[in-house]
């Protein structure tokens, strides 16, 4: 018999890729997951790692291993949100994680709509940028995500992950107020390509949307000055020191000192935002309601 413990180590290393990360993240040590790894393999009788550089991954047979770890993974979080919902138990604590923007437009409110029609569910709030989210719910550390679409985010149909679409918004361009293009009604990004670029560190997801923008219109940003925090964009724009591209609702009632915003010309770069939960948890009688209650603080803002 398989032990569904296991499993979890198992899928914890197929995603980090090293032994270390998926004892750091499990908070095990790493002689622990080893043992229980081979102690998995000796319960399937097979091999289900190989060395890959300095890390590991996962042979045909961890592969297929895998693939089933989800599934019954999955059918664990319905039997917990089944068994909570037949005690009743709509009472206790929500770990949801979400970047800066996400918690001031969407989670603030869906904390407060919470309040009124169930006050017995705790939110606890953990800053966390997009990329970082998904990996926190995956390993157990966060119930929720409010997360973006990212280069190398996992799948919509990754069976590890249920989603929940709250909106998409577009990025627009920021200006030096004396900026030649600071009168047209519309940016074109080719226009900038000679521009020093503010932005985001790489990572953060949107400096790939920043990337993939520039490179649509045949060119790379040249990167001069780099910020995760759009206040500290928008200041050095101001400052006369570059160009930027901002989430349009990252700019709302933010100071825009000698500043211009102008919208993209063309397919404009699009941040899309969703929550996200270990699939089968999404029906748990704590998580189900703050998902509908983001749902529900989201309604109204830019969309596609």
């Amino acid at each position: 018999m398989i032990d569904p413990r296991r499993l979890r180590i198992l899928r914890a290393v197929a995603d980090h890729r090293t032994v270390t990360a998926a004892a750091a993240a499990l908070y095990l040590t790493p002689s622990a997951v080893s043992q229980q790894l081979a102690a998995l393999e000796q319960e399937t009788g097979h091999t289900l790692l190989t060395r890959s550089g300095r890390g590991v991954r996962l042979t045909a047979a961890g592969d297929i291993l895998l693939a089933h770890a989800n599934a019954v993974l999955a059918q664990l979080e319905r039997a917990e949100a089944e068994l909570a919902a037949y005690a009743g138990g709509a009472a206790g604590e929500v770990r949801v994680v979400a970047f800066a923007t996400g918690i001031a437009e969407v989670l603030a409110p869906a904390i407060a709509r919470l309040a009124d029609g169930h006050p017995d569910i705790r939110v606890r709030v953990r800053d966390a940028e997009g990329d970082e989210s998904l990996p926190l719910v995956l390993d157990g550390e966060a119930d929720v995500a409010l997360a973006v679409e990212y280069r190398g985010a996992p799948r919509e149909d990754d069976r590890r992950l249920a989603r929940v679409p709250l909106y998409a918004e577009p990025f627009d361009a920021v200006l030096h107020a004396s900026h030649p293009l600071g009168q047209s009604p519309t940016v074109s990004l080719a226009e900038l390509a000679d521009s020093d670029w503010i932005g985001p560190y790489p990572g953060n997801p949107c400096h790939d949307v920043m990337l993939l923008a520039c490179e649509l219109a045949g060119f790379e940003p040249r990167l001069v000055h780099s910020s995760d925090d759009f206040r500290a964009v928008v200041a050095l724009a101001g400052a006369g020191a570059g160009v930027a591209l901002v989430p349009r609702s990252a700019l709302r009632g933010m100071e825009l000192k000698d500043t211009v915003v102008r919208p993209v010309a063309g397919p404009a770069a699009t941040r899309r935002v969703f929550a996200a939960v270990r699939r089968g948890a999404e029906r748990h009688p704590l998580i189900s309601p703050v998902l509908g209650a983001l749902a529900e603080a989201a309604t109204g803002l830019t969309t596609d």
